[in-house]
């Protein structure tokens, strides 16, 4: 009996070191995936953009022309703190320390309920999911709204286990408010958990009498405290627009703001709020109510591909790739939760099981007919489909045991064939990382920066050549350069048809010289743009103002210099008769 007990615990310590070991390896591997330089298309027009601007500005203020800028920022001002100093490849570092957090969480929780080994095989598949290891060498946001929202629904979790203590209560509330001012999806969580507070008081009292009452008192206390975390955005927003949530909901704010005290003296600053509204209304409308007939229409999917959508999430995802949900997560964290249920424990632990379980179905299907279809915008529920999908294998894990009590190769053949699918499938996304990133080349010195950022953005040669003529104070007219403004040192006034009233107003004059006359009364000196979507923007133009633009080209502008389909134009003051 000893020798047994003996060999049992030799195994699970060798089996708690190569987790160990697995975990590092990973850890290891997402921090030199993340050490190049920015290049994705957020971090370029937002996440490193207006922080950039606000430390150039010497602190917060408003920037109309950017509607990111009105979002939550509890995570991009962190990233002020690395920038301040010249790096901005730490706040990778900083996004990915939210994902080493959250595996964290989930050590915890499965380490308390099942054991270490399970624990540390939790935070290992969870680490090593595709679009956890995308964000975590991305400088976007997503990871801290996950920690935030997964630390708020533990800590409820918390607060029934330890019979109510107003400190997990008013903890997890703080967390709540904290995910709502890392990113608006955060709200989502709000509202969820805010639900949540009393069922889960109501339900882990089992009926008792005066539960009804306290459950709202607590559910109160926990919105209080997450509103206040989450009140520095809101006053922020209601100073500079009289909307708390802008641009959310805008016309509803307008209506019970009717001075608009946000929108100022300026009309500058009115046009492009209205024209910020105009576009998010746009993308409601086609992420919304129409999202299905969207993707029929551009797609071609059959209206079973259209129902298996929720299931397609978790086997279809394809990084860049908009008709695959731009992302990947992995097809066990759908098959294995269903096993978490199949054993009854005690009344708290099923309790638990089912609130993971609702939150992650709740905040998927708010998200899901609420925003285009991206994976990354429901990753907070990954934490919690971890969690019960270690459950589930642990499940099955006992199951086979009973099954075959004295067969030892059976008893670890079908578990350990699960765990290697799972691990196998996140390892191969991993190396796959390894040939689209390309850190050594960049790590080892073969390239250098600028030669990195060239073979991901094209467009930057061009910028570097504009930063090196203009100062900080020169406006560029940018055209189909998709806002991503971070590498841009001058002023870039960034424009899509159909997008801005500024661009259908010049660029829908019929004479070469009302063009050059708007851009001049706007006292833009130089336009920078892509060549290939102007041609085909140009090449949809009607005849006359196909020449109104060509002779404004021809006659007005001066091209300076074109690098990888990307040019850029001075606009002359005098009209010259050939282009040089």
């Amino acid at each position: 009996m000893n020798a047994k007990f003996t060999n049992l615990s030799l195994k699970r310590h060798s089996y708690t070191w190569l987790l160990l070991l697995f975990l590092v390896l990973v850890a290891t591997s997402i921090f030199i995936l993340a050490s190049v330089p920015p290049v994705s298309r957020d971090a370029l027009t937002h996440h490193l953009f207006v922080p950039r601007l606000y430390l150039e500005h010497g602190g917060i203020y408003e920037i109309p022309t950017i509607p990111f800028s009105y979002y939550p920022m509890n995570l991009d001002l962190l990233y002020m703190i690395p920038l301040y100093f010249g790096n901005d490849i730490f706040p990778k570092y900083i996004h990915f320390f939210f994902a080493l957090l959250t595996a964290l969480l989930i050590y915890t929780y499965l380490k308390d309920r099942i054991s270490i080994q399970y624990g540390l095989l939790g935070a290992l598949f969870f680490l090593s999911i595709p679009i956890i290891v995308k964000l975590s060498i991305t400088v976007y946001v997503d990871l801290g709204l996950m920690f935030f929202s997964t630390a708020s629904l533990l800590l409820l979790l918390r607060w029934l286990r330890d019979k109510y203590k107003l400190g997990f209560l008013l903890s997890a509330g703080i967390c709540c408010g904290l995910a709502a001012g890392t990113k608006y999806n955060g709200l989502v969580t709000l509202f969820v958990l805010s639900l949540f507070t009393p069922v889960l008081y109501i339900r882990s009292r089992q009926g008792a009498r005066g539960s009804s009452g306290r459950a709202i008192g607590y559910a109160c206390l926990f919105i209080t405290a997450s509103l206040l975390a989450y009140s520095p955005w809101m006053i922020r927003n209601y100073n500079w627009t009289g909307n708390p949530i802008y641009p959310l909901h805008n016309t509803f704010f307008q209506q019970i703001t009717p001075d608009n005290k946000g929108a100022g003296t300026a009309s500058q600053r009115k046009s492009e709020h209205k024209q910020s509204l105009l576009r998010k209304m746009k993308n409601l409308s086609h992420s919304g109510g129409n999202v299905f007939a969207n993707r029929k229409i551009l797609y071609h999917e059959t209206w079973w591909q259209t129902l298996l959508l929720p299931v397609r999430f978790f086997f279809q995802g394809q990084d860049d790739n908009p008709r695959y949900f731009d992302g990947k997560l992995n097809p066990f964290l759908f098959l294995l939760p269903f096993f978490a249920f199949l054993k009854k424990s005690d009344h708290r632990r099923d309790l638990e099981k089912y609130a993971l379980l609702s939150f992650a179905i709740l905040f998927f299907f708010f998200t899901f007919f609420q925003e285009a279809m991206r994976i990354r915008y429901i990753v907070t529920i990954v934490p919690s489909l971890v969690i019960l999908s270690i459950m589930g294998l642990h499940n099955i894990t006992t199951g086979v045991q009973k099954l075959f009590p004295k067969r030892g190769g059976l008893k670890t053949l079908l578990p350990g064939l699960i765990v290697l699918s799972m691990l196998t499938y996140n390892g191969r996304y991993i190396i796959e990382q390894f040939h689209t990133v390309q850190p050594f080349s960049y790590l080892s010195g073969k390239i250098g920066r600028d030669q990195y950022i060239t073979e991901f953005r094209p467009e930057y040669p061009v910028i570097q050549y504009a930063n090196h003529r203009l100062t900080t104070t020169t406006k560029v007219l940018c055209l189909f350069l998709g806002n991503r403004g971070y590498y841009m040192h001058f002023q870039p006034i960034f424009q899509r048809p159909g997008r801005n009233i500024f661009f259908e107003n010049a660029f829908k004059k019929r004479a070469a010289n009302d063009i050059r006359n708007e851009l001049i009364h706007r006292e833009i000196k130089y336009i920078l743009m892509r060549d290939d979507l102007a041609i085909n923007w140009y090449q949809h133009l009607e005849k006359d103002k196909q020449q109104a633009v060509s002779n404004f080209f021809s006659h007005f502008t001066k091209r300076l210099f074109s690098h990888g389909g990307y040019s850029f134009y001075t606009c002359l003051d005098q009209r010259q008769d050939k282009q040089p």
